[in-house]
């Protein structure tokens, strides 16, 4: 059962850090330091030093305003598809450290769960820019900084959640970008 415990945390962080990389990191920073719900093990105790938590702090502030100015947003989103998948590995690793959840599992999962969850996010950011002259990404972003602080939290205290959580928000998105993935197919044509 420890192991099921550890890939659900997994799965609800990775999926979190898809939407807003340094945020569930932060999160778990604070959470360690702050309160008894999680114990990071070593090497991951890392991220509760004030040092890694004023990084985050300064990386998650950038992200949050960057993300909100339609231009900069899809910069960020270059940028995110190396760092999501690797701070997805980092949040799965480091939430799933006092489980039986093999550490190579969990970085595999974090990396391939954050890098969909930000790939999605990134192929509807610009039909929200066209559709909307991008007053509709600022919305979008809070939007996604909100569900990415909520899948961190209900993955540390009740990870099944999260992961129905994850599951019940992937379906849409997959139907969004398969619709989107036609209609530039027919453009081609």
């Amino acid at each position: 059962m420890d192991v099921v415990n550890g890939l659900l945390v997994a799965v609800g962080l990775s999926a979190a850090t898809g939407l807003n990389a340094p945020l569930p990191l932060l999160l778990l920073g604070l959470v360690d330091r702050w309160t008894g719900w999680v114990d990071l093990g070593a090497p991951w105790d890392a991220l509760a030093e004030p040092e890694w938590l004023a990084a985050l702090v300064l990386l998650a502030l950038l992200d949050a305003v960057g993300d909100k100015v339609p231009v900069v947003d899809h910069a960020l989103h270059s940028v995110g598809l190396v760092a999501a998948p690797a701070a997805g590995a980092v949040a799965a690793m480091a939430g799933s450290s006092g489980t039986d959840l093999a550490p190579v599992v969990a970085a595999v999962a974090g990396a391939v769960i954050a890098e969909g969850a930000h790939v999605t996010r990134t192929a509807v950011r610009p039909v929200s820019t066209l559709a909307t002259a991008g007053v509709g990404n600022p919305v979008l972003s809070v939007v996604e900084d909100v569900s990415s602080v909520a899948l961190t939290v209900l993955a540390i205290v009740i990870p099944i959640v999260a992961v129905a959580l994850v599951v019940i928000l992937a379906i849409p998105a997959i139907g969004i970008v398969r619709r989107l993935r036609r209609r530039l197919a027919l453009r081609r044509r």
